[in-house]
């Protein structure tokens, strides 16, 4: 968390995927289940589908207990209609990743779908 307590909030649906990468790399926890709306649905591990910031927290402290280091990936631009967007990253692994997210009330941007392996890595 910064020092002055105060996280950065996505301004538009591209800054989420960046965000993400600094809090997992910094092993934030919060600051990564604050990229989520209440209700969200994440769609990690693979094949399990997790509901709700509560779940979404258990998950995401499993996953920083193994100290993981995220390399950045290609953002794509943002598919927007109103307050929707579509956001995906192309992963330095090969991988990609596709999220919808909600603009807030205050402008920001938060994940309300996320689905982080919609494209494994071609590890032939």
């Amino acid at each position: 968390m910064p020092s002055d307590g105060v996280r950065e909030k996505a301004q538009r649906p591209e800054d989420l995927g960046r965000l993400f990468v600094e809090r997992v790399n910094a092993s934030d926890l919060d600051g990564v289940v604050a990229l989520y709306e209440d209700g969200a649905v994440l769609a990690f591990p693979s094949g399990t589908i997790t509901i709700g910031s509560e779940a979404i927290r258990r998950v995401y402290a499993d996953l920083l207990a193994t100290k993981p280091r995220f390399a950045p990936g290609v953002q794509q631009p943002a598919l927007q209609s109103s307050d929707f967007a579509l956001t995906s990253t192309r992963l330095s692994s090969g991988g990609a990743t596709a999220e919808v997210a909600r603009r807030q009330p205050d402008g920001t941007w938060l994940w309300i779908i996320d689905q982080p392996n919609i494209v494994e890595p071609d590890i032939r």
